[in-house]
């Protein structure tokens, strides 16, 4: 009876998608994929030689997967303070442009509350709302606060545990823990290509990538490679989805 009232209901049925919970249980996919993550982010800030508090502080505070493994690399190498800001910055300055894509979708929204989004949003939580909000005009902020505070107790949750035992994993890159944010990334890509099914523009992008990362290689380093590559990868893959 209350599956029928639902399917003759449509605003009820829009209700549900957009809830509190409806957010949470999107967010259940990107779990283990944050909990193995963040392990080893606490694993490896661990064996850079900060404390539980500090990790605690780090994984709230800056709350960033890629930030956080380079910062504890280079807290690791007696990096200064200064180098350390400003590395993170700019390998952060990519949520400027996610947030720009997702922006339209909250202009609904306060100021406040269109900050509240804007800070807990990451790469992964990015992934899921842009595949939520595909056929509409807006996005639930209820929806969406239910997928970032999942997803941020998660994660701090993860950093919590892999500090603990981070004491007695001294070399985590013996067990691949270093390779764990890639490896995740790579499996966030796969899922968003078979989603959106534009398989040759998205093979197009890739292998263009690829080849622009070896070829920038031999005249410079691999990450300014990777970076030239992300620019020029993707705007070859938007002239190629507007020219068809």
């Amino acid at each position: 009876m209350g599956q029928k009232s639902l399917e003759l209901n449509p605003k009820l049925v829009h209700k549900e998608e957009d809830s509190f919970w409806q957010g949470v249980k999107d967010c259940v996919p990107t779990l283990l994929g944050y909990l193995s993550i963040g392990f080893a982010a606490g694993v490896v800030e661990k064996t850079a030689g900060l404390s539980m508090m500090e990790i605690a502080l780090m994984s709230l505070l800056l709350y960033a997967g890629s930030g956080q493994f380079i910062a504890a690399g280079m807290i690791a190498a007696s990096n200064p303070i200064s180098a350390i800001i400003f590395t993170v910055f700019f390998i952060n300055l990519r949520h400027l442009l996610l947030s720009a894509a997702i922006a339209p979708y909250f202009q609904h929204l306060s100021p406040r509350k269109n900050m509240i989004v804007g800070s807990l949003l990451t790469d992964e939580t990015f992934g899921v709302a842009i595949n939520h909000v595909q056929n509409k005009k807006q996005a639930s902020y209820k929806w969406m606060l239910g997928l970032n505070i999942t997803a941020y107790l998660n994660w701090f949750v993860a950093n919590i545990a892999g500090g603990f035992f981070g004491q007695w994993i001294p070399n985590p890159e013996a067990f691949g823990l270093d390779f764990a944010l890639p490896g995740m990334f790579i499996g966030l890509l796969v899922i968003q290509i078979l989603s959106q099914k534009k398989y040759f523009v998205d093979i197009m992008v890739v292998l263009s990538a690829v080849a622009i990362v070896i070829i920038v290689s031999f005249y410079s380093s691999g990450s300014a490679g990777v970076m030239i590559a992300t620019i020029l990868a993707s705007t070859i893959g938007m002239v190629i989805e507007r020219w068809r």
